[in-house]
């Protein structure tokens, strides 16, 4: 090779090799800042998605708060509803809910003891399914009533007062969505109103007796002394005459023992009473020739009570000859104790019945009274005495009668 196709030569591979330089560093360039590129753009990526993920925790804390805070209100309506139930359940007072067709949404306990019925029974019913009148009409009438006082007779038969007051019932937005009757049991303190009436009237009359009494006793022991002068004197044929008289002399002093016996003051020789011995001795005594008469007596574990034996004991055996008497074809005599306990303290209950003919409703309010009476040989003053004899004890008498029997029931403090 000559020297000057060496030189061209080497020039050529020269130009070559930096063409092939010059190439390779472009290249290195070239993939350099691609590389770059994607870094950047990886970071880019990276950045969101870091973001993302920040995002998505952010998002979780916060749900798992607004679950938090879900779950706290709805433990707090659990809560309010809950003791808003606790309030209506403990109030004293019977509290029933209508929905706007009057069907029955809600009873308490009070309204269960009170009526005598049962929430499971009677929720969702119409209000006269239930009810009875006049509470009856008064819920279909849908008047507002502050207070009104009824007497009412239960599903069961017992008559009862009530204090009731009805007025719509809204929601909270003032719209009507029912109605709601609240109730007292009033019966216990119509008794007591009663009982005071009823003990300032023979109050009254006690005394007027006591001077009946004195006034004719003086010439009824005249008119029996001179029956004893006539019974001496007089032949054999008027001797019946004498001793009608004579009878019917003893029966007038007994009437005007009874005056007495009413009319005095109650002076108790007070003493602790065995009162199921009291009572079973008076059993004994006045249903001994009563084959007919099937005696229950529930008199087991009574506390002892104070009182005077005599006086209760008369008592006793007033209310249980007028049973035995109230059934003359036989039936049932019922004598049952019962402890009762009350915000004024312990109490003995003593339940008498029998299963008689009954006392009409129109009687009842009069029993007590001095000198009524529906026997054709009674004085009218048995009941009124016996009633002032609980009533010397701290104690009252009520009476509940139906067309199947009478049931007295007597209240007597225990000691």
């Amino acid at each position: 090779m000559t020297p000057e196709l060496m030189i061209l030569y080497s020039i050529f591979v020269l130009i070559i090799a930096i063409l092939i330089f010059y190439l390779i560093r472009m290249f290195i360039k070239y993939f350099s800042a691609k590389k770059k590129t994607e870094e950047k753009d990886m970071s880019k990526v990276s950045f969101v998605v870091d973001t993302f993920h920040e995002l998505v925790a952010k998002l979780k804390e916060k749900e798992k708060e607004l679950e938090l805070l879900r779950k706290k209100a709805e433990d707090k309506v659990v809560a309010i509803e809950g003791y808003n139930e606790n309030i209506l359940q403990s109030v004293p007072s019977g509290v029933i809910s209508f929905d706007n067709e009057l069907k029955i949404t809600k009873i308490n306990q009070s309204a269960e003891k009170i009526l005598g019925i049962s929430s499971m029974d009677t929720t969702g019913k119409f209000y006269y399914e239930v009810f009875k009148d006049p509470v009856k009409e008064l819920i279909h009438s849908r008047k507002i009533i502050e207070r009104q006082e009824i007497n009412y007779i239960t599903p069961h038969g017992r008559r009862i007062w009530l204090g009731l007051t009805l007025s719509p019932l809204r929601d909270s937005n003032g719209l009507p969505i029912g109605q709601i009757l609240v109730f007292t049991d009033l019966t216990h303190l119509k008794a007591i109103e009663s009982q005071i009436q009823l003990r300032d009237k023979l109050s009254s009359l006690g005394e007027i007796s006591a001077g009946i009494a004195h006034e004719l006793r003086n010439p009824m022991g005249v008119i029996a002394g001179y029956t004893k002068i006539l019974s001496k004197k007089s032949d054999e044929s008027l001797m019946p005459i004498i001793d009608a008289i004579s009878k019917e002399i003893s029966v007038m002093d007994r009437i005007i023992s009874d005056f007495l016996s009413f009319s005095k003051p109650a002076n108790l020789a007070i003493t602790d009473i065995d009162i199921k011995m009291l009572i079973e001795d008076c059993v004994k005594a006045l249903a001994v020739e009563r084959n007919d008469i099937k005696k229950n007596l529930e008199l087991d574990n009574l506390p002892a009570i104070r009182g005077d034996e005599v006086l209760l004991r008369q008592a006793f055996i007033n209310l249980i000859q007028n049973a035995i008497e109230a059934m003359p074809s036989g039936g049932n005599l019922n004598v049952k104790g019962v402890t009762v306990h009350t915000h004024d303290g312990e109490f003995l209950d003593i339940l008498i019945s029998d299963t008689g003919h009954g006392i009409s409703e129109d009687l009842r309010s009069k029993i007590f009274l001095p000198f009524f009476t529906t026997k054709e040989k009674g004085t009218g003053l048995g009941l009124a005495i016996v009633h002032k004899i609980i009533i010397s004890h701290g104690g009252n008498i009520t009476v509940d009668s139906t067309q199947n029997g009478t049931t007295f029931r007597i209240r007597l403090r225990v000691k």
